[in-house]
């Protein structure tokens, strides 16, 4: 039987970019090579990190800062970055190190984990898809599967009746605040990925996000787990 502190758990959700999956390295890789294509300075590897868990639109202006969000410009160079994402979506992107053997020790003890994010699900699917994971996840939950993304727990409470496990039951795995607030919407326990992309802005005082544990490096996961 698996514990997260006093709860018993029957599955375990995640957050994607960032809490499952480093994804970053292919997104750096990207801006670099659009950068270097108009000639124009690239921003620094750890700016667009901070800026993952924020969208397209955020790692694009990185480019573009004097651009509006809504700018048409703005918006046709996130429409160019996410289709040269979608066509080389997992060159250098891989699980953060040490979940992998936590999802196995899952799977052998017949616990389901899976996915909610805010991906859209073409992309989210491709990659699961090209790291061998897309069979082992039990549910994927997209902001197309809903009409409320998070921070609203609508995607939460479908993952959990999508696998019949009582929200009560079920742990989420984020990097982000929008993340947290989800889970405990919905009333799951929540787990805290501060080795995620978590914004500059996002960074002080994590105990603040109201999750029930931190996390602080991948290694650690398993570890806020006990089994009996």
């Amino acid at each position: 039987m698996l514990h997260f502190g006093q709860h018993r758990i029957q599955a375990v959700l995640w957050d994607l970019d960032g809490t499952l999956i480093d994804t970053a390295p292919d997104f750096i890789r990207i801006i670099k090579q659009l950068c270097a294509a108009q000639n124009i300075a690239a921003p620094s590897d750890l700016a667009i990190r901070d800026q993952v868990s924020e969208g397209a639109r955020a790692m694009v202006r990185l480019i573009y800062p004097n651009l509006a969000l809504d700018d048409s410009n703005l918006l046709a160079a996130r429409d160019g970055f996410l289709q040269a994402y979608a066509e080389h979506i997992a060159v250098d992107s891989c699980l953060f190190a040490g979940l992998d053997a936590f999802l196995q020790q899952l799977e052998l003890n017949h616990i389901p984990w899976g996915i909610v994010t805010n991906k859209p699900r073409h992309l989210a699917t491709a990659l699961l898809t090209a790291l061998n994971l897309d069979r082992r996840c039990a549910v994927l939950v997209c902001p197309d599967d809903v009409s409320q993304p998070k921070p609203h727990p609508e995607p939460m409470l479908l993952a959990a009746s999508k696998l019949g496990i009582a929200a009560a039951h079920i742990v989420y795995i984020g990097d982000h605040p929008r993340d947290i607030d989800a889970g405990i919407a919905a009333g799951m326990p929540t787990l805290l990925a501060a080795y995620g992309y978590i914004a500059l802005a996002h960074r002080h005082n994590l105990n603040s996000w109201g999750a029930n544990t931190i996390a602080h490096t991948s290694l650690a996961v398993a570890s806020c787990f006990t089994w009996s």
